[in-house]
């Protein structure tokens, strides 16, 4: 079948998007560069003209002041941040402002804003270009996090959050963009309008996906993480241990319930997050799923084991003979489950079996999906 690339998918459901409604612009350091933010908006000033899509000045803070009043106005803003880091600079727009006008005006008028940043590491990105930092967002209601982990995700989940009447923001780690999924760019534009026609069509994606069956132990993670869990679950499957694998998708609403279901099967739960381990959203996963089965199990016999796999808690060297070695992956993840399940011995075959890249702190060309 036809297989569309992640980078590409984000360009055809912006380009769909505008051309389904006129009240979208596109607005972003570099949105008409040549390089065209990773090339994600290549054509789309051509197509839409500099009035929908254009370049915006170093000044984040008063460009989302403006997008917030534009969405006000009846325009459907994506400003867009190179890196997620930027979007510090427009915290208190963000959090104060945009998160907040539905509640304090009892939803006579809503912010229909997304804010699409983009995440990563490696290629000497350094402190300050590399952190996930989409945990901090998390703790502010009013704005939806959504973080794809496959091409056809970050597809849905841009109409998605475009259509949905408040804040959403968007998350995309750039090591996913060489990946793909299967479809077309007209299938996947029939099945939108099949599922816009739905009364909330973020709703559909706020839900986990089961992507690997297992019975040993249970992963779980956002986004990018998938390929490390994937790459340690398929190692761990050639000594005999079969790992259950989630796709947790968005950071502002945790549903629990199938990892409960898992766990009860597994009995081991880990949870891999690209933040540093203090504070990591994946403590949050970790605490609503025990207090959940707690409510419900003998104390006594409470028998899960559980473990956070997050980066360290110091900021990445832009080095990248130091960085290589500052990212909690599939080896790291692989270690904690043998150690969970007490079977470290078994350690030197599964390392044999993980799939690295061929250069370190460069992505791992090897997974292409779909995950």
């Amino acid at each position: 079948m036809p297989k569309i690339c992640f980078i590409d998918a984000i360009r055809y459901s912006l380009r769909d998007a505008m051309q389904a409604e006129a009240s979208v612009v596109v607005i972003g350091e570099g949105v008409p560069d040549p390089k065209a933010i990773f090339g994600s908006t290549a054509g789309l000033q051509q197509q839409f003209g500099a009035s929908r899509v254009w370049d915006m000045p170093l000044s984040e803070n008063g460009m989302t002041g403006v997008c917030i009043g534009a969405a006000l106005n009846g325009l459907k803003p994506v400003l867009i941040h190179q890196r997620i880091d930027f979007s510090l600079l427009a915290m208190d727009q963000m959090v104060n402002h945009a998160a907040k006008w539905h509640l304090m005006f009892h939803g006579q008028q809503s912010v229909p804003l997304v804010i699409r940043t983009i995440i990563g590491k490696g290629w000497g990105q350094g402190p300050q270009h590399s952190q996930a930092l989409w945990g901090m967002w998390a703790q502010v209601p009013g704005i939806k996090i959504v973080l794809p982990a496959t091409a056809k995700e970050a597809y849905f989940m841009m109409r998605s959050a475009i259509a949905d009447p408040n804040p959403v923001l968007f998350v995309e780690h750039r090591w996913l963009h060489s990946t793909e999924s299967e479809g077309t760019p007209e299938a996947w534009q029939q099945e939108w309008s099949l599922l816009n026609n739905a009364s909330s069509p973020l709703a559909y994606f706020e839900k986990v996906r089961n992507v690997r069956q297992g019975h040993s132990i249970t992963f779980a993670g956002w986004g990018y993480s998938l390929v490390e869990l994937l790459n340690a679950a398929q190692a761990l499957a050639q000594v005999g241990i079969e790992a259950e694998v989630f796709d947790l998708r968005v950071g502002h609403q945790l549903e629990v319930a199938p990892l409960c279901q898992s766990l009860q099967k597994t009995k081991n739960l880990l949870v891999h997050d690209l933040h540093p381990e203090q504070g990591a959203p994946a403590h949050t996963v970790i605490s609503k799923v025990m207090q959940t089965l707690a409510d419900t199990q003998n104390q006594d016999t409470f028998p899960y084991r559980v473990k956070v796999v997050a980066q360290p808690n110091h900021a990445v060297p832009t080095s990248w003979h130091l960085a290589q070695y500052s990212y909690a992956e599939a080896g790291t993840i692989a270690q904690a489950a043998l150690k969970m399940l007490q079977q470290e011995n078994l350690w030197d075959q599964v390392q044999q079996k993980l799939v690295f890249p061929p250069a370190p702190d460069v992505p791992n060309q090897a997974f292409k999906g779909p995950f």
